[in-house]
């Protein structure tokens, strides 16, 4: 299997990326000469973290007829000083939301995904920390 992305530039610092037929617009901030028509790439890459890890949780849990509420991930990243500035530390905050959720199967779902299924955060932890958390939010 493998991927393929293409990217054209539009003007100044904006770039459309076009992604399994999806067209996602990336630009730079004003102060660096783009005009903030969509986000920068490298947060684009804590949402493909995001993305990679939920599509494991939430089939594991449907497996174990786990359902929540609601779910959501947010994700924390920081940056070195130096160039070229990459991510060294990423925490995910994993929040579930409903009432008697079974912590056991939640972590295990969180612990499948980042030990053995989610291929972002494998690519990631060669290059950045790594940490996970969960929430309950009734």
């Amino acid at each position: 299997m493998s991927d393929k992305v293409s990217l054209n530039w539009m003007e100044d610092l904006a770039f459309e990326a076009n992604v399994n037929g999806h067209k996602i617009i990336m630009d730079a901030v004003e102060s660096a000469g783009g005009r903030n028509r969509g986000p920068r790439p490298k947060p684009l890459v804590l949402a493909a973290l995001a993305g990679c890890t939920a599509m494991d949780v939430i089939p594991i849990l449907r497996k174990m007829q786990v359902i929540p509420e609601g779910f959501g991930i947010e994700v924390e990243a920081e940056t070195t000083e130096e160039h070229p500035k990459v991510y060294h530390t990423i925490k995910l905050i994993y929040i579930f939301k409903g009432q008697n959720l079974p912590i056991d199967k939640l972590q295990k779902a969180i612990d499948l995904s980042q030990e053995r299924c989610c291929g972002v955060s494998a690519m990631l932890r060669k290059a950045a920390h790594i940490s996970y958390e969960m929430r309950i939010e009734n």
